[in-house]
């Protein structure tokens, strides 16, 4: 059985952008700099890894998930230039025109919707390629589970499975969201336990296995509230709302028609070229 490859598309969109020069521009003059990446993107991932569908996650950007509403400095300070949200805002109707599902839905982001296939994936007794720069995604890895960490684009993917988990973090996959929550997460803004650093999180959990069991056992009694706040902040979402994900084959000719109306021309090139060749 073919894998189902699962994409953060958020993670993939910013490596796009910030990876091609901003004067990139479709014929009508729009910076197009991340349309072009995150297209050329998911095209090598479909011909490197060959899955039986490919389904992409975005996060909401500018609808507070309740992660937001628990934390109000939760993922501040991150930067959004309009040149960046308005080519965001047409990611989903690129997936659409490959022939491919995709999530995005008020209050959720994008791990929480790759985090929901990849476990139906499992129940269905499937494999999953999550493709993500996102550490937090490390608690999905399984037997059935890879995640895939994007190296000069897509050309070079690392794979980490549960030992590679182990060995970078020395602890199991389950216990990364308890990891994280005493860590610390500074991209996202999650203070952490007070100074417990990368190994004295993991040699607690090695002794408790559980950031709750630390808490029972008497650890961090004058922080359990906040750390369990953090805990909730960094486990995944496993309800976000799926389509549905059948077997599917890339639509080359209709990815091409789309990159011609955006004035992208190269691009319609391409895409027609794996046409003509599929």
């Amino acid at each position: 059985m073919r894998p189902l490859l699962a994409v953060d598309g958020d993670s993939l969109a910013h490596r796009a952008f910030h990876a091609l020069p901003s004067s990139i521009k479709g014929a009508n003059g729009r910076q197009s700099n991340m349309l072009v990446g995150f297209a050329n993107m998911l095209a090598s991932l479909w011909e490197s890894e060959r899955p039986r569908t490919m389904f992409v996650g975005f996060d909401s950007i500018g609808s507070p998930t309740y992660r937001h509403e628990l934390l109000p400095g939760y993922q501040s300070g991150r930067d959004f230039p309009p040149e960046l949200t308005a080519q965001l805002d047409l990611l989903p109707e690129w997936v659409s025109a490959l022939g491919f599902p995709w999530g995005k839905a008020p209050g959720y982001e994008a791990d929480d919707f790759v985090a929901a296939a990849a476990a139906a994936e499992e129940d269905h007794g499937g494999e999953t390629l999550v493709v993500t720069s996102d550490r937090d995604l490390f608690q999905l890895a399984s037997e059935q589970t890879t995640i895939l960490l994007p190296r000069r684009g897509v050309s070079e993917l690392e794979r980490v499975g549960p030992a590679e988990v182990r060995e970078r973090y020395g602890v199991d996959p389950v216990q990364v969201p308890d990891f994280i929550a005493l860590r610390g997460d500074t991209a996202d803004k999650i203070p952490g336990a007070k100074g417990i650093g990368t190994q004295r999180a993991a040699t607690i959990l090695r002794t408790h296995e559980t950031l709750d069991a630390a808490i029972e056992a008497g650890v961090f009694q004058g922080q359990a509230e906040d750390l369990r706040l953090y805990l909730r902040l960094t486990r995944l979402q496993y309800h976000a709302p799926l389509p549905e994900l059948p077997d599917a084959e890339p639509d080359w000719e209709g990815a091409a028609r789309l990159a011609e109306e955006w004035g992208l021309g190269n691009l319609a090139g391409r895409m027609r070229e794996r046409a003509e060749s599929a």
